[in-house]
């Protein structure tokens, strides 16, 4: 009969994790209607208190930019 010990593993990590500050919020570029109406959506989420939307259009709107825009 085999015998079997017990194993523990570990479920922290070694090292503490580092988070930096989040990134500004990124603001329309003057004249790009397609950044006017991501900031006006992201108006009205921040309005609503819909703390998530805001988050999604700062993302559209990185990426947008990232593309190049107007």
């Amino acid at each position: 009969m085999t015998q079997r010990t017990a194993r523990t593993s570990k479920t922290t990590p070694s090292e503490p994790y580092l988070l930096g500050l989040p990134d500004p919020e990124p603001q329309p570029t003057e004249g790009c209607p397609r950044c006017e109406a991501l900031s006006q959506r992201r108006a009205t989420a921040r309005r609503d208190a819909d703390l998530s939307k805001v988050s999604d259009l700062n993302v559209e709107m990185r990426a947008h930019q990232g593309e190049g825009c107007a």
